[in-house]
């Protein structure tokens, strides 16, 4: 499909690229402009890895949905999502145990647009607006405490929003309200690129990410600062790796050199 054949939503501007556009872009999908597309290779120019390591955090993703599905969780908050694909959280989970609820948050209009188009006729699943940076507004938000009991125990996924959020931000504080605000059991999953490997790639991703994202901050971050994000949480096994070697699928996959860099775990919440 190319551009001229698509019909953008009113307001939105398709001359400036968009993180979820991008990311759909990495993945192969269709949903992205020009600019999008430009911007990506641009990333892709510095490190061509970038299109594996998105496959990789999907694969990720998936395995981390059954882990928490298999072992009790059937509410999910899926903060940052991106644009939907073909295989999202809730059919993951919901192929496990069909009720399960899940609710997407994410502050791109392009995104939200998509996500209640896909998820109209889901009556356990739905996207509200939000972000990690507002834990408060996002736990009283009506459309999400409609489907989630925050009494219960809940997965928080956050698996890419924090990577372009710089500590200006405060993005820690963020994550320590939403852990304080949910009950014992519940659980965080958690995925970020690191640099610890690939420490010329940085400065020229992050003047990328600064152009797309009109900052700037410098918010890539080394495996030590994204463990801060599990403070006050218990990592299970194997606790913060390169996402690869997280329970993978065919362990032969996850052998050998760190080609990508991409690092993340799960903890769970066990006293208050």
């Amino acid at each position: 499909m190319n551009d001229t054949s698509r019909r953008p939503g009113a307001g939105l501007d398709t001359r400036v690229p968009n993180i979820a556009r991008m990311h759909d872009y990495f993945l192969g999908g269709k949903d992205n402009f020009a600019a999008d597309r430009e911007a990506a290779e641009e990333v892709l120019a510095v490190a061509p890895e970038i299109r594996t390591m998105t496959h990789e955090a999907q694969a990720f993703l998936r395995r981390m949905v059954r882990y928490l599905v298999e072992r009790g969780m059937t509410q999910f908050v899926v903060i940052g999502s991106g644009l939907p694909n073909r295989r999202n959280v809730h059919q993951v989970a919901q192929e496990i145990v069909p009720d399960t609820r899940v609710v997407y948050v994410s502050n791109d209009p392009v995104v939200l647009s998509h996500a209640r188009a896909t998820l109209a006729t889901n009556p356990y699943t739905t996207a509200v607006e939000g972000d990690v940076l507002h834990p408060r507004e996002l736990l009283t938000d009506p459309e999400l405490l409609r489907l989630v009991d925050l009494e219960l125990p809940v997965a928080v996924l956050i698996l890419s929003a924090l990577q372009f959020i710089p500590d200006e931000d405060d993005p820690h504080k963020s994550v320590a309200i939403l852990r304080d605000a949910v009950p014992v059991g519940s659980h965080f999953g958690i995925g970020h690129v690191v640099f610890d490997t690939r420490p010329e790639a940085k400065g020229p991703l992050v003047e990328i990410f600064q152009r797309v994202l009109g900052r700037t901050e410098d918010a890539s971050r080394r495996s030590d600062e994204v463990l801060r994000f599990f403070d006050g949480l218990e990592l299970v096994d194997p606790g913060l790796v390169y996402i690869r070697h997280w329970h993978p699928d065919n362990p032969l996959t996850a052998q050998g050199r760190d080609r990508t860099w991409t690092m993340g775990g799960v903890a769970r919440k066990v006293k208050d």
